[in-house]
């Protein structure tokens, strides 16, 4: 019988998500690894946050800007997405007909190619992906997703440093990408992002600093990790 989750285990941070099967005969479909998807607030360090994130564990960052680089590059992406196991494409394939099937996600040709992409990423598994509204759409089950918060005035004021912005300029920017990213989610997975019923975790890196707000992500994969590799444990009919 399997055992439930040590407490001291979940102090050490992991290098890999849950491996599911990593074979290509394996029974169960699943991804190879856990997936981070961090959102966040216009200026509050979240994609900073999220490289961090990903330094600590050891998995490969996707920014919007790799994303769509990806999107437009074929060979580039193959090459990623070659070592997936059959079993997490077939993971990813059924989850997204899914989704398509109860009409829960937007369907036009540019938003589709981008979710088969992020569904791609995450068989691969052990990965950090910003924004793109990946945390709203992947299984909760096999997602940690984080949302990254800070105070308006500090978001502004980190605008205003790193684009040299007035402060009314920055203000308005800040107003500008909440509102894009809001309406981006509104639009694809038609789900608000701001609820934050959406999200495992939210963290503000003003109050806890970058490192321990990276180390805390870390830490809430870990806990993630250890009870979906007990509840896969107490489905496998071998086990025990």
């Amino acid at each position: 019988m399997p055992a439930s989750p040590d407490a001291t285990a979940m102090n050490e941070v992991p290098v890999h998500g849950f491996r599911g099967d990593a074979t290509d005969d394996g029974p169960a479909a699943r991804p190879r690894g856990l997936t981070v998807a961090v959102s966040r607030e216009a200026g509050a360090r979240g994609t900073t946050l999220a490289r961090k994130v990903g330094e600590l564990l050891g998995w490969q960052v996707f920014d919007q800007d790799h994303l769509d680089y990806l999107q437009m590059n074929d060979g580039e992406r193959d090459q990623l997405l070659a070592d997936i196991p059959a079993s997490a494409k077939a993971w990813a394939d059924a989850h997204l007909a899914r989704l398509q099937q109860a009409r829960r996600i937007e369907t036009d040709d540019d938003t589709a190619r981008l979710y088969r992409l992020l569904f791609a990423v995450a068989a691969r598994g052990d990965a950090v992906l910003v924004g793109r509204a990946a945390g709203h759409l992947l299984p909760v089950e096999s997602t940690l997703h984080v949302r990254v918060a800070a105070p308006l005035n500090t978001r502004v004021a980190y605008l205003a440093q790193t684009l040299r912005l007035t402060r009314d300029e920055a203000a308005e920017e800040v107003r500008r990408r909440d509102a894009g990213r809001a309406q981006f989610v509104a639009r694809t997975v038609f789900l608000d992002a701001t609820d934050l019923s959406g999200y495992d975790l939210v963290v503000n890196p003003v109050r806890l600093g970058l490192e321990a707000a990276a180390q805390l992500v870390g830490w809430a994969v870990r806990v993630k990790q250890q009870f979906a590799e007990f509840r896969a444990d107490r489905t496998d009919p071998d086990a025990g």
